[in-house]
């Protein structure tokens, strides 16, 4: 057995206070946390709200399923986050998804929701990639701004 009583449940993944919020194990066997900061996009290690999600749930924090979490965490990039280069043309294209649905007056379909998760599941991969690179020293291979933050 792990020293970890939660490590077969990890990662464990939340909404927020309307971000993002994954729950990792340590390698110490203690538990760590990754928070969707908006204003660079990416999810940055915050332990300090661990025991908040874990032992405080309800009103603003829910847990989330893993797809879910991918899903949130690039509808909240996308309306925060603006730019050029192939995550944003993606983005474009969700939206024009739900902009088609709302032109005919309809919900979306089974086919058209299966395709948005795999466009989220998508970017979601390419800003890993992205950030990887850059943390490695390599140049970056498109610019983006925050809309949190002053042009």
């Amino acid at each position: 057995m792990s020293e970890n009583p939660l490590a077969d449940e990890l990662p464990m993944f939340f909404r927020y206070h309307g971000l993002t919020y994954r729950v990792d194990g340590t390698p110490e066997g203690g538990l760590t946390g990754h928070l969707l900061n908006l204003r660079t996009g990416r999810i940055d290690e915050d332990a300090s709200h661990v025991h908040e999600v874990l032992f405080a749930m309800g009103g603003d924090i829910a847990v989330l399923d893993e797809a879910g979490y991918v899903e949130l965490t690039e509808i909240k990039r996308s309306r925060a986050l603006h730019g050029d280069g192939p995550i944003f043309a993606l983005y474009e294209t969700v939206q024009s998804v739900y902009d088609k649905a709302t032109e005919e007056s309809r919900r979306l379909g089974p086919e058209e929701h299966a395709m948005l998760r795999s466009l989220w599941t998508r970017t979601f991969g390419l800003w890993a990639q992205e950030f990887a690179r850059r943390d490695a020293g390599q140049p970056p291979s498109f610019e983006f701004g925050s809309l949190l933050e002053p042009s």
